[in-house]
């Protein structure tokens, strides 16, 4: 991402286009005006992983309760008047705006927030998803997410998987023939460990659950390994591809999704794990591939507010070992990279277009609570 520069200066044109970053010393600024500020300025920030979809549903869900009784929480209540949910998305997308995220990897069911993000600052890449059970269900459920994805913006939208416990290996097969090589998959993984057991014994939660929605299970075989290690042999090879949360993704896992020679990014929503099952990732386990590290918020059906510094400061109050230049990356590049916006965001770099946003209160690049944000351009 590069190094830090002390007493640096960054020329930006009245679009927000970088024209020039410099040393504070550098001869060809001295007579130039500036503007002086106190803090860390870094680029905007990247919310690989979020669904503005269910922003009315902030405050309706239960914390704690895990994922299988989450899901069923969701798709009970997440039905709306229009005009709420309209609302709701827009004073979304101005929060992550003020809160220095400019841009965002967001998952849809349908085309209802299509108007919000053609009108917003931010830059979106919608991720359709697609989710059946059922061989009847799959065909339709594929040209469902094409017309969907139509009312998006065709050079960051794609189709792709929800995730392994509601995909079965038909789907995926079906999906596998209907998508493009430049497509970027974003697929919910591990998030619960009632995954890994449906997957490896068939049993646990997510039976429960499929018995409560009235869904047919019976596309689901033991395959006597974690779902991960199921499912990835039956997507395209060559797409992009964000594991997003991976809260129960072993070191075993790890290695066999680097042995597939994939590019693979990890997604981690530290805020939404605590909200939904009270645990977080092993982020040592992913640590070692730190270009692969990207965060997200999820929604807020499963957190209180839309905002990467937040979910930054969780990630360096549990985990000790992590600090503020190491994490950054994730916050920023690597999610541009993710979302395939790196030529125009993501670092402070001549020609870029990355937003910039101050943090202040932080001593000797320390994060910590009381750091706070305020966007600059």
């Amino acid at each position: 991402m590069g190094s830090f520069l002390k007493n640096g200066v960054v020329a930006i044109d009245d679009s927000g286009v970088i024209k020039g970053v410099y040393e504070q010393g550098d001869v060809r600024i001295l007579q130039e005006e500036k503007e002086i500020y106190d803090g860390v300025l870094v680029p905007g920030f990247v919310n690989a992983h979020c669904h503005i979809e269910l922003s009315h549903m902030l405050g309706k869900t239960k914390r704690g309760t895990g994922l299988p009784k989450f899901l069923a929480e969701v798709m009970k209540m997440r039905g709306s008047k229009e005009k709420d949910i309209l609302r709701a998305m827009a004073e979304a997308d101005a929060q992550m705006w003020e809160n220095g995220i400019q841009a965002v990897g967001d998952h849809v069911n349908t085309e209802l927030s299509a108007e919000v993000k053609a009108s917003s600052r931010i830059l979106y890449h919608t991720f359709v998803e697609i989710m059946a059970l059922s061989k009847e269900d799959i065909q339709p459920r594929i040209d469902r997410a094409r017309d969907i994805e139509f009312y998006f913006n065709a050079a960051h939208s794609s189709i792709t998987a929800h995730a392994p416990y509601s995909c079965t290996k038909d789907l995926f097969k079906a999906f596998r023939r209907t998508v493009h090589e430049d497509n970027i998959f974003s697929i919910h993984n591990q998030e619960s460990d009632e995954e890994n057991k449906l997957f490896r014994y068939r049993e646990g939660g997510f039976l429960d659950f499929y018995k409560e929605m009235g869904l047919n299970a019976e596309g689901f075989r033991a395959q006597a390994r974690n779902s991960v290690q199921s499912y990835l042999s039956h997507l395209p090879k060559n797409n992009r591809l964000i594991l997003v949360h991976n809260t129960f993704t072993s070191l075993k896992d790890i290695d066999f999704v680097n042995r597939q020679d994939r590019d693979v990014y990890y997604c981690i929503c530290p805020n939404a794990n605590l909200y939904i099952e009270d645990k977080l990732p092993k982020i040592l386990n992913f640590v070692p591939d730190r270009q692969a590290m990207v965060i997200g918020t999820d929604s807020l059906a499963s957190n209180d507010r839309l905002d990467i510094l937040e979910e930054m400061k969780i990630l360096v109050r549990y985990f000790e070992h992590l600090d503020f230049m190491q994490i950054l990356p994730w916050a920023t590049l690597n999610g541009a990279r993710a979302l395939g916006m790196d030529d125009v965001l993501g670092s402070i770099q001549v020609g870029k277009r990355p937003g910039l946003v101050l943090l202040e209160g932080m001593n000797n690049l320390r994060l910590h609570d009381r750091v706070t944000l305020r966007r600059i351009a």
